[in-house]
């Protein structure tokens, strides 16, 4: 929608209204949030991995750290910038003040600690599940607030080289190709919520 939320139609689909949401027909399943769609379609559909412990640790760390600490902090971040430029423009040098320091203060230095954090990580590994030769569901978790940093310039690849090199190893791969085929074209908002 215009108001980048969901179309009112997926009330009809699910209690909230919101997406991600699928549907499994063949199942009678109905099932909101990215991480829980995740994990049903590999367990339904994907071939099972054999990770180490270590792996499997960061399997289960990345795919959850991805909605419940990555993903709220960026959203936060760019709703800061969009409230402030829809704001009533004599306002907007206020809300600009007030919010442009919260962020400075709260939310910049959290994007950067834990932009350090997974970039330390993937400087070592070529998949968040450690010795995974494959993606596991903390990639596919994880890959939309990485584009959204980079996106918005919080990560860049002179600064960032594995999390640059990694959204382009994700970026080449057939099945996220295929993806944008099917899906059509990925629009994220930058940091300015445009």
């Amino acid at each position: 929608m215009p108001d980048y939320t969901a179309p009112p139609s997926l009330l009809e689909v699910h209690p909230l209204g919101k997406s991600p949401v699928i549907e499994d027909k063949d199942e009678g399943v109905v099932l909101a949030e990215s991480s829980a769609i995740i994990t049903y379609i590999i367990l339904k559909y994907g071939e099972k991995q054999s990770l180490s412990a270590e792996g499997a640790l960061d399997d289960l760390y990345y795919t959850h750290y991805a909605e419940s600490t990555l993903l709220p902090l960026i959203v936060i971040w760019q709703r800061l910038s969009r409230f402030t430029n829809r704001a009533p423009w004599y306002l907007r040098p206020i809300f600009g003040y007030v919010l442009g320091a919260y962020r400075e203060m709260y939310v910049d230095p959290d994007l950067s600690k834990n932009s350090e954090m997974i970039e330390k990580h993937l400087s070592k590994n070529s998949w968040f599940a450690r010795g995974s030769k494959e993606p596991t569901a903390a990639d596919y978790a994880m890959i939309i607030g990485l584009e959204g940093l980079y996106l918005g310039k919080a990560v860049k690849s002179d600064t960032h080289p594995a999390i640059s090199g990694y959204i382009e190893k994700v970026h080449a791969r057939p099945a996220y190709q295929s993806g944008l085929r099917k899906g059509g074209a990925f629009k994220q908002l930058d940091a300015a919520g445009e």
